[in-house]
């Protein structure tokens, strides 16, 4: 049992919530979910991975098999340059569990039942608009009028969180890596298995990666360089149909199945995800007995590939400090051990976001330098990143 911890109120429902709510139960913390919408997110999103270390991350908690259950695996990721020729490859490190391939809707489904059927509760229609703190707890209010106490807040509430700016009111906005991102599952791609393979290209004009499975349905997502800031509701406000035109058109030219996928695609299950968005450097997780989890603290662009893993790994260290020490010290010592880890793997990111935007002479440039930097790669040495382990056992 936690020192002085026995309760926690978790801002935000999607993927960070309810698997910290889980963690804290096994800490012996009691936690509630408050999400803003007023109903589930059921059928909402398309694609993502989850990289070895986030499959340990949920194996510390007993869920690892939540996710084993509705993913497919992805065994390595081959680079391609638009002409469809290989630069190099990369796989998971020898020892270590395959990345897997799943679709956004069924982890969150499959979380927000693994959570229910352990007794968290889930509650919707709470968007937080204020908190206020006392010498032995917090009070959250919500719009609808309602309030909630408990001993500490942690907010899980994504890039554009509101717990974060009650924490800081000067926090950072989240950095535009000058890419809008796309993605779409695709019933019937005419193609062969990619047998457990994520094919990325460096098209002409943007960057497209897809997956094809084993029935013959594959799932494909899109970085499009657009220099100027777009709001996700502005991208989503223009339409299905011109983007998946403007899509198309974007891979006229390159030789590979970008186009073909893309005029397969239902204009329906067209997601537009939006501006390609990342958090470096957050200067404040926590203050007082508030605390961010998630894309909240540290949002890594989707280019890293590590978004969900690192806010699943960041849940457990926060309910394992949690467990072990006072929330004051929990706090700094959760921040002292993820803090340089996900800064590391942000500014990773951001560098392969330059790659994807690069103008024609830094992407022959690329093309010619990365087939050789590849081969000097040595799979060990992407180990730090994938072979991360908490140890539960252990006093934080």
């Amino acid at each position: 049992m936690s020192p002085n911890t026995r309760t926690a109120l978790i801002v935000g429902g999607g993927i960070a919530g309810p698997i910290a709510a889980m963690a804290l139960s096994r800490a012996g913390i009691e936690a509630t979910v408050h999400e803003a919408h007023d109903s589930r997110a059921d059928g909402v999103g398309g694609g993502m991975s989850i990289a070895p270390n986030g499959l340990n991350a949920l194996d510390t908690i007993g869920a690892g098999e939540v996710m084993r259950n509705i993913g497919t695996p992805m065994t390595s990721i081959v680079l391609q340059s638009w002409t469809g020729r290989p630069l190099g490859g990369f796989g998971v490190p020898p020892g270590l569990p395959a990345m897997q391939f799943v679709k956004r809707a069924d982890l969150y489904a499959s979380l927000y039942d693994e959570a229910a059927r352990r007794g968290i509760r889930i509650r919707h229609g709470n968007r937080v608009v204020g908190v206020e703190e006392s010498g032995d707890g917090v009070t959250a209010h919500f719009a609808d009028g309602t309030s909630a106490d408990a001993d500490i807040l942690i907010g899980a509430d994504g890039i554009r969180s509101t717990v974060r700016s009650l924490i800081d009111p000067a926090a950072p906005q989240p950095h535009y890596g000058g890419l809008v991102s796309f993605g779409a599952l695709v019933k019937d791609t005419g193609l062969a298995s990619t047998r457990g393979k994520m094919f990325m290209s460096f098209g002409k004009r943007a960057f497209f990666g897809y997956q094809v499975f084993d029935d013959g349905s594959g799932a494909w997502f899109v970085n499009l360089p657009h220099p100027e800031p777009m709001t996700q509701a502005e991208a989503r406000a223009r339409g299905a149909g011109p983007w998946l035109r403007e899509l198309a058109q974007a891979f006229t030219t390159d030789r590979t199945p970008a186009a073909d996928m893309i005029s397969r695609t239902d204009p329906a299950d067209l997601l537009v995800t939006g501006p390609v968005e990342s958090l470096p450097n957050v200067p404040s997780w926590s203050r007082g007995r508030m605390v961010l989890i998630g894309d909240a603290a540290h949002a890594a662009s989707s280019s890293s590939g590590q978004g969900a893993s690192l806010a699943i790994e960041s849940a457990v260290q926060l309910a394992r400090c949690l467990r072990d020490l006072p929330h004051e010290q929990a706090f700094a010592r959760y921040e002292e051990l993820r803090r340089p880890r996900v800064e590391r793997i942000i500014a990773a990111a951001a560098r392969t976001n330059s790659n994807k935007a690069a103008g024609p002479v830094a992407r022959m440039l690329r093309d010619l330098v990365l087939p050789v930097a590849m081969k000097l790669v040595k799979p060990e040495k992407s180990a730090w990143q994938f072979d991360y382990r908490i140890d539960w056992s252990a006093h934080a």
